[in-house]
């Protein structure tokens, strides 16, 4: 058999190793294929993953299923495509598996939800799909069109369950139901510390999509555990996500695609700085580091964003400050993002040029954007969220599948 990624040492970068003394964490492929086998046993499957639906020695969830004898019908690829090389936002168009001739039906192009025909000749959708642990990215959208599209067919969806890479915190403000998009589909915080099976289950709940959902959860996942503890392999999700702490910052630093400065996308250091050629980044610089944000240290640097990775400042040097986190434990992406955006209100409020549209969406309502136009402190504008979070968190402890 033709096989997909299952040289790890090519695509795969081991990012840790389990606790010692406690059973190694397996990612639902795994206990799908081991424990939960009678799912899929004898029905037709359709596929939705990329090339990071991997089990922990690197191979592919395609390879899996069909060394097992899985009657394997369709592959679904989400943004960035099955090989994950695609750009944000890039439209995907569905194409052939060259390896096992099967068609792959691409979710984000001129569809974003499966079609009755695609759904024809399959009895189960199982999903595989690397959250990041972030609202914005868009792997919970496209799950949610594949169960609306399953449960009007009376299609079962199996979610194949993986840890979330930065752990279970919960930071940032919940999204406004009136502010929902393919980039912020849940009344959820913007770092919600849930895993895209326990999203998928308060969708379903929240959203009264009705599908025949069951998730497979991760064995041996704890909510404190990251991708840095699990011992699983780490693989880029997407072009501007190339390493594990571009994860760590993403929740907060994605907030600047609403505004005139890039986040280095087209750079191997993407959503780890912000920048643009007007930046005074010796002024800014001085504003963030009185506010002695622990875990994270500021640099300033210079970088190239790319075409087509970066619509903002394309093969333009840019003058930038790099973000490096210091102890993920006690870092918050988002207010730390709070406090360099007000400083850049502060030294350029001209030139920040938020993008109402697009900032509003990210952040969940417009309250963020006017809030740190009329240069609101940090503290006042989180303290502003806790009720909300509070609230979000009593509502989605029954949708909870890990301690």
């Amino acid at each position: 058999m033709t096989s997909h990624w299952n040289i790890a040492a090519l695509l795969v970068g081991l990012v840790g190793a389990a606790p010692s003394g406690r059973p190694p964490v397996r990612p639902g492929l795994e206990v799908l294929l081991t424990d939960s086998i009678r799912l899929v046993t004898g029905r037709r499957v359709g596929l939705v993953t990329n090339h990071a639906g991997i089990d922990r020695a690197g191979v592919h969830a395609v390879d899996r299923l069909r060394q097992r004898g899985i009657n394997l019908t369709a592959i679904f690829s989400p943004e960035h495509g099955f090989r994950g090389s695609a750009d944000a936002g890039e439209s995907v168009a569905s194409s052939v598996d060259s390896a096992t001739g099967l068609p792959i039906y691409s979710l984000y192009g001129r569809t974003s939800q499966p079609t009755p025909d695609m759904l024809a000749d399959l009895d189960v959708l199982l999903i595989d799909l690397p959250d990041v642990g972030a609202r914005y990215y868009t792997y919970i959208s496209t799950t949610i069109a594949v169960m609306r599209a399953a449960a009007a067919l009376g299609k079962a969806v199996v979610i194949l369950d993986r840890p979330n890479p930065i752990g279970g915190r919960v930071q940032g403000a919940v999204l406004e139901p009136a502010f929902r998009s393919f980039v912020g589909s849940l009344e959820v915080p913007m770092r919600p510390g849930l895993t895209l099976g326990e999203q998928a289950r308060l969708a379903n709940a929240d959203l009264g999509i009705g599908a025949n959902l069951t998730v497979v959860e991760a064995a041996g996942w704890r909510r404190r555990d990251d991708a840095i503890t699990t011992g699983l392999p780490f693989v880029s999700p997407s072009p501007s996500l190339q390493t594990l702490e571009s994860l760590f910052h993403y929740p907060g630093t994605c907030l600047f695609e609403g505004t005139a400065l890039s986040v280095g996308r087209g750079t191997d250091a993407g959503f780890q700085q912000i920048g643009a050629p007007w930046l005074d980044t010796a002024a800014v610089l001085a504003r963030a580091r009185r506010a002695r944000l622990p875990g994270v240290r500021f640099e300033s640097t210079t970088f190239t964003p790319r075409r087509p990775g970066d619509g903002k400042h394309p093969d333009l040097l840019v003058r930038g400050i790099r973000l490096i986190m210091t102890d993920r434990h006690s870092y918050d992406p988002i207010r730390t993002a709070l406090v360099l955006l007000g400083a850049v209100v502060a030294e350029h409020p001209e030139q920040i040029g938020f993008m109402a549209a697009s900032f509003d969406r990210l952040a969940g309502s417009s309250t963020l954007r006017t809030d740190l136009l009329a240069r609101r402190s940090v503290a006042a504008i989180m303290a502003s969220w806790e009720p909300a979070v509070a609230r979000f968190r009593r509502r989605s402890r029954s949708f909870l599948l890990y301690r």
